[in-house]
């Protein structure tokens, strides 16, 4: 990624599979203040480089039911928009799990532009491989699957939002094991050894957001040492991939039931990393989920 400087002009390439929230987080991108086009044609991204009437960041849309899409053309635009002194590309990808964008057709009837007749999953499976060369060079991938409209957008808030003070971002959240490895992670560290309180009657029902967790966990020894490492490790990346020229880092943490372990962490990491000057978001993937299913209830 080209390294961002204070008079940089931010310009975005969002694309991904239909039904991944792309045009959803293009609106959050317009309320950030971007110059938001959305199906732009290829052949026009010299053309709108070539305005000079605005120096406000942009985030450009790209759909592969465009005539002239070809990852070979996103690629050639990229190289384009890297050319130009001032401007500062990013590629995000919104990603989706296959399930979850059958369920969004199903539920909205809407037909999938690349599905024949009813044909949904074979049309999410063949724009899927088109798109797989981008989404493996992405500078930003969200993965919207277990994300409702709020939470993608303060995910690409977080990630986008054109604040000069901010240099390096930094995505904090837990996850379960059982429910796979979080997609969009750079570092993921497994809590699954230390104590666990969810054989403690009274702190099963609870969560590593509560105090009596947190305490549990710290009575294993290893726990503080642990948390420390991470912490000092973390704080000594930091500016070798600011010194890169990254402008986010994401981190996991997981244990078993991504309830009490990998939330106490997560949790103890992002305020420290906050309190010393890092702009950090925080998500528990498990938590937000039985949320949402008890409201749904």
């Amino acid at each position: 990624m080209t390294e961002q400087s204070s008079t940089a002009r931010r310009l975005v390439l969002i694309t991904g599979p239909s039904g991944a929230g792309r045009f959803s987080a293009i609106r959050v991108l317009e309320d950030l203040g971007y110059e938001a086009i959305d199906n732009l044609p290829l052949r026009l991204v010299a053309a709108v480089l070539e305005d000079p009437g605005s120096d406000k960041p942009l985030a450009l849309g790209i759909d592969p039911r465009t005539r002239d899409f070809s990852v070979t053309a996103v690629t050639d635009a990229l190289g384009q928009i890297a050319a130009v002194p001032g401007l500062v590309p990013e590629l995000l990808y919104l990603d989706c799990r296959t399930d979850v964008l059958l369920k969004r057709f199903s539920e909205t009837r809407r037909r999938h532009p690349m599905a024949e007749a009813d044909r949904v999953e074979a049309g999410i499976q063949r724009e899927k491989t088109l798109l797989a060369p981008l989404q493996a060079r992405a500078d930003v991938l969200i993965d919207t699957s277990d994300l409702n409209v709020h939470q993608l957008r303060g995910e690409v808030e977080h990630w986008f939002s054109p604040d000069e003070q901010t240099q390096l971002g930094v995505s904090v959240q837990s996850f379960s094991y059982k429910r796979g490895l979080p997609r969009s992670v750079d570092m993921v560290f497994d809590c699954r050894f230390l104590k666990n309180p969810f054989w403690d009657p009274e702190l099963r029902a609870l969560s590593g957001m509560d105090q009596a967790v947190r305490d549990h966990i710290a009575t294993d020894p290893r726990a503080p040492e642990f948390v420390a490492k991470v912490q000092d490790m973390i704080r000594w990346l930091l500016p070798a991939y600011l010194e890169e020229g990254k402008s986010h880092l994401s981190v996991a943490f997981g244990c078993t039931g991504g309830q009490h372990r990998s939330v106490a962490l997560a949790e103890t990491v992002a305020r420290t990393l906050a309190e010393g000057g890092w702009q950090v978001s925080i998500r528990h993937r498990e938590l937000d989920r039985r949320k949402r299913e008890e409201a749904s209830a």
